[in-house]
């Protein structure tokens, strides 16, 4: 099947915060007090698929708004943001919505029903596909985006950090810092381990590498990830990771316990045994952790070959164009 040029579509909505229309004085001074607005979790998601559509040869339109309306039958990529549907920028074009959109579907569970032109709904990984599942049926997918190998990887073969803590706790953080995080330093310093931390929301990217650069492994923190772009980039690089995967149920604190309890989440839905190793809590990470490490230093793990295997910007694209080719 010939395939026509893509109708990529990705924008940030601009709300009014005080009064009408401030947005456009709010985005003046922001840009002047902070400089150049770093892409976003979602922008990148549509950034990094037209790159891996690049490699792969597939052409695609960005933002054609006059284009998509005067070819009504043509399928709409909307890459998250689902505003571009309310406000009916793209009133009556097949779509394939996401990934990025909601966070869970009673945000709106009626999205087929009022957007009968929305065949199919992407969400970043299965446990969060499982938990649309019983809302949206067979119409979500699970889809990630791809991590660039290229930019992704490290060269330094004598590595001076034993271990790169990356602190990606989101809820309850002070709690946490004294059951988990503090203990973990503790037990390093005891064992005459190096280590090193980073935040997840306070560094860039040539930081985050710079880092990954010198690091044997990492010790990764966070409650539950619907992709996981850091970690992986982490994979990719070939640095393994030893990760609190404590499962259970999805934390975020606007939805549950009141509106929602979901079981069971992953911080690392994305992996299998050549990425590293996991644990649910300090027990296990004191009594799993040296055998972690011995298997990182003697090269017995290969996190890159995983990423290589399933996450290429190249691999993630031809699987988006798959879900296309269903559409049309």
């Amino acid at each position: 099947m010939e395939i026509k040029p893509l109708n990529i579509f990705y924008q940030e909505p601009k709300n009014d915060r005080w009064f009408p229309y401030d947005r456009y004085p709010r985005e003046i001074i922001r840009r002047i007090v902070r400089g150049k607005a770093r892409p976003g979790g979602v922008m990148m998601v549509a950034l990094e698929l037209m790159r891996g559509l690049d490699k792969i040869g597939v052409s695609y339109r960005f933002n054609d708004y006059k284009y998509i309306k005067s070819h009504p039958k043509e399928l709409a990529c909307v890459i998250g943001k689902p505003h571009l549907i309310f406000e009916n920028r793209i009133p009556s074009n097949p779509i394939l919505l996401g990934a990025g959109v909601y966070s869970h579907p009673i945000e709106c569970p009626d999205l087929f029903e009022k957007y009968p032109n929305v065949k199919k709904f992407l969400v970043p990984g299965n446990w969060m596909k499982e938990m649309f599942e019983p809302c949206y049926g067979d119409k979500v997918l699970a889809w990630p985006v791809g991590i660039d190998t290229e930019k992704w990887k490290t060269s330094i073969s004598q590595k001076t950090t034993d271990v790169l803590i990356y602190d990606k706790i989101r809820w309850k953080h002070d709690e946490y810092a004294v059951s988990l995080l503090n203990p973990i330093i503790a037990y390093l310093e005891k064992n005459n381990l190096s280590y090193s931390t980073i935040k997840y929301g306070y560094y860039k990217q040539e930081e985050f590498l710079k880092q990954l650069e010198t690091s044997k492994s990492m010790i990764f923190l966070c409650e539950h990830e619907t992709q996981g772009i850091a970690y992986q980039q982490t994979l990719s690089c070939d640095v393994p990771i030893f990760a609190w995967d404590r499962g259970g149920y999805w934390q975020d604190p606007y939805y549950y316990p009141e509106k929602v309890k979901y079981q069971p989440v992953s911080s690392v839905p994305y992996w299998d045994e050549r990425c590293g190793s996991k644990f649910k809590n300090f027990d296990e990470f004191e009594n799993g952790f040296s055998f972690f490490f011995d298997n990182a230093t003697n090269n017995l793990f290969s996190p890159r070959d995983y990423v290589l295997e399933n996450l290429t910007l190249e691999k993630c694209a031809q699987r988006y164009l798959e879900i296309v080719k269903t559409l049309l």
